[in-house]
C-alpha cells in the first residue's frame, strides 16, 4: 500500500515539476518578445510616424490602438499617452 502511495506522490511532483517548468519557460520567452517588440515600437514611434497614422485613419471612428481587442498594448500605449 505504502509503494502505491509513494509512487503517486512521485508521479503528481514530476507532473507538477514538468507543467511549472513549461510554464517558466513560456513565460519567459513571451517576456522577451514582449520587450523586443516595445523597442521595436518605441524606436517608430514618432511624430512623423504619429502624423503617418492620423492621415491614413483619419475618418475613423476611433483609434485602433483603444480597441478592447488590443489588450496587449494597453500598458504601453497608457504609460505613453502623455507624450
Amino acid at each position: 500500500m505504502s509503494a502505491t502511495v509513494a509512487s503517486r506522490a512521485i508521479g503528481s511532483v514530476v507532473s507538477l515539476g514538468a507543467a511549472s517548468a513549461v510554464a517558466a519557460y513560456v513565460y519567459g520567452q513571451l517576456h522577451t518578445e514582449s520587450k523586443t517588440m516595445d523597442r521595436f515600437f518605441s524606436a517608430y514611434h514618432t511624430p512623423e510616424s504619429e502624423a503617418s497614422r492620423q492621415r491614413v485613419f483619419e475618418g475613423a471612428i476611433e483609434d485602433p490602438r483603444k480597441n478592447l481587442l488590443n489588450f496587449l498594448s494597453w500598458n504601453s500605449f497608457g504609460a505613453n499617452k502623455g507624450q
